[in-house]
């Protein structure tokens, strides 16, 4: 399974204030936010694993293959010919250090590390989205975002079969017989991936003779 440990240099105040839901508490000093961030950066271990397998008729060609159920994982996934399985963590120690503070009756700064914690495995998982969407866009494939288990009606079930085709355990992590994932800040996800046909090809050619982004990862 490839290995891809995406690098955060620092987690995001503003996805830190809303999981912790200040997103409207006007009054809440921004300082108490960049502090939980500033720690959680110092805490977190983040490591990344994924695997692609060919995709059709609702079957991923794992060992053994896995069928996928659910309308609206169906839906996301209709036309796609590949997908991306993968899991992210940012590791156990942030989530000891949590429970450290919420047992010394510290429930805020508790609160606020667990939303900087929440955040950080988000951005993790969205750095290697975005590594996958230049990558693959070379071979003329587009994404589809991630999608979990428990997202919509795809059964929370499925975890376990995610967890075993992504290769989640070599990055440590464990799965509960609730189908939870252990540690808690982590993420199992499924990613699907539609060829770019060669209309769509022509007309994107076109658009890139006239623009001058040279760093873009459609450009070959």
């Amino acid at each position: 399974m490839p290995i891809f440990n995406p690098v955060i240099f620092s987690v995001d105040a503003a996805e830190t204030r809303r999981y912790a839901g200040l997103r409207k508490a006007v009054d809440f000093a921004e300082e108490n936010i960049l502090d939980a961030c500033r720690e959680a950066l110092l805490l977190i271990d983040v490591r990344g694993v994924w695997q692609i397998y060919d995709y059709a008729n609702q079957i991923v060609a794992s060992d053994p293959p896995m069928k996928i159920a659910g309308n609206s994982i169906v839906k996301h996934l209709s036309g796609c010919e590949k997908v991306i399985c993968m899991a992210v963590t940012v590791g156990a120690e942030i989530e000891r250090e949590i429970n450290k503070k919420f047992s010394r009756g510290e429930y805020l700064a508790s609160v606020l590390l667990d939303a900087a914690a929440t955040a950080a495995v988000e951005q993790a998982a969205d750095l290697m989205e975005k590594n996958f969407a230049a990558t693959f866009a070379k071979e003329a494939f587009r994404l589809r975002w991630r999608f979990s288990p428990g997202y919509g009606d795809w059964d929370l079930s499925q975890q376990e079969f995610l967890f075993k085709v992504s290769g989640a355990e070599q990055i440590g992590l464990r799965l509960t017989s609730a189908m939870m994932l252990e540690p808690r800040k982590s993420v199992t996800a499924i990613i699907g991936l539609k060829k770019i046909r060669n209309e769509e090809l022509g007309i994107r050619n076109e658009a890139c003779a006239s623009c001058n982004r040279s760093d873009c990862p459609m450009r070959s």
